[in-house]
């Protein structure tokens, strides 16, 4: 089975939308600037390393940029039955698996990076990857330090960030050396992430977390807090309030995926991080990342050789059984069905069903409506079943 990953903060880099700019899924970064009320096409195309390391514009772009990939790469006809997102890519996987809806994560994520952003200011802390050392060594060496440092990413076996009180995360990484590390290495971040250091992001957070439309995800979503899936909106929703401050467990997410029956791990965000953390932690696993266009070939390529993602030929209506039909989006985004069409309604050929922005969504056969696939206001993709009929 295919289980996409999401990329989190850390990943993005100037000018990582440019080779979207001109495929059709860049529609989704003008609806996300409407959304939160930026020009996030200037974070994807002109904004510099610097003004890309502030939390506020690293999770926006990473999270818009990893949206426009997953748009991109279900107009192939490549869809998962799992996903996972490192940190902020938890939100992303949460969007992918329809558990928020597009402009709902937009409006988190922005109130994410700034309370994360807010927080970081008050109170420094910094964060240090500890590599060659096991899970339960650098957890000792952070027990052992004065002062506040605690493990912030289980990241893969051998490879473990810290994070804290900039004086006491030297203090462990010289620990960790001590017990046995190979490599200390400092990383070029804002704020003491995943740690108590968080608390008043994670107050803040809640509040929009809990007027949120989270709702139950469509396949299977392994959490960053426990390793676990859940399917209950309300788990998550504490899932998420709970992240800001517990440490990623994201080797074991994957272990989790694996025993689950995931064998294809396809990361879908700017970077290839989280590739090389599947390969340090399932060297069986079939791996494959999407950072642009040309990279959809070769992934419709690589995966031809599995009967497990054969694309769906979704154009007109696709077959359920003899009498019944599916009529799908003949675009991308977002879906408002007409108002006087009832589940049981009689549907004629050629009928008015909705609209995709201004494109109408007309059925292609006459029939019975059976239900509704895509909600009101849902961002749908193009091909994506919009409602279920039965046929004539």
């Amino acid at each position: 089975m295919i289980v996409f990953t999401y990329s989190g903060q850390g990943s993005q880099q100037p000018g990582m939308g440019a080779a979207w700019r001109e495929h059709p899924s860049w529609e989704l970064v003008e609806e996300a600037s409407e959304e939160a009320g930026r020009d996030l096409a200037h974070l994807l195309l002109d904004a510099d390393a610097d003004e890309l390391r502030q939390t506020r514009n690293a999770q926006l772009a990473t999270f818009l940029t990893s949206m426009v990939i997953l748009d991109a790469v279900e107009r192939v006809g490549v869809d998962a039955a799992g996903h996972a997102g490192h940190s902020l890519g938890e939100y992303s996987a949460l969007t992918a698996a329809g558990a928020l809806d597009f402009g709902g994560a937009i409006g988190l994520v922005v109130e994410r990076g700034e309370a994360m952003q807010a927080a970081a200011g008050e109170r420094v802390g910094t964060m240090a990857a500890i590599l060659g050392l096991d899970d339960e060594g650098v957890e000792a060496a952070c027990e052992a330090t004065a002062g506040d440092v605690w493990v912030a990413n289980f990241n893969a076996p051998g490879q473990v960030v810290i994070a804290g009180d900039p004086d006491a995360v030297i203090a462990a990484g010289e620990a960790a050396r001590e017990a046995g590390a190979k490599r200390i290495t400092s990383l070029e971040v804002s704020g003491a992430f995943h740690t108590p250091f968080m608390a008043s992001a994670g107050d803040r957070l809640r509040v929009a977390v809990d007027e949120a439309d989270v709702r139950l995800p469509e396949g299977i979503v392994v959490a960053n807090v426990d390793a676990l899936e859940h399917d209950d909106p309300e788990a998550w929703r504490s899932l998420l309030n709970a992240q800001l401050t517990r440490p990623v467990r994201w080797h074991q997410s994957l272990r989790r995926l694996s025993d689950l029956g995931f064998t294809t791990f396809v990361e879908l965000g700017p970077g290839n991080v989280l590739t090389g953390l599947v390969k340090r932690t399932l060297k069986e696993a079939r791996r494959l990342t999407v950072n642009a266009p040309d990279d959809l070939d070769r992934l419709l390529e690589e995966l031809a050789t599995t009967p497990e993602a054969a694309p769906p030929e979704l154009h007109e209506g696709e077959h359920l059984f003899a009498t019944e039909r599916l009529v799908v989006s003949p675009c991308a985004g977002v879906f408002t069905p007409i108002e006087d069409l009832a589940v049981g309604g009689a549907v004629s050929a050629g009928q008015l069903l909705g609209k995709i922005g201004n494109e109408e969504v007309r059925s292609p056969f006459g029939g019975m409506l059976m239900g509704w696939l895509a909600l009101d206001t849902e961002r749908v993709t193009s091909s994506q079943p919009i409602a279920w009929l039965q046929v004539a």
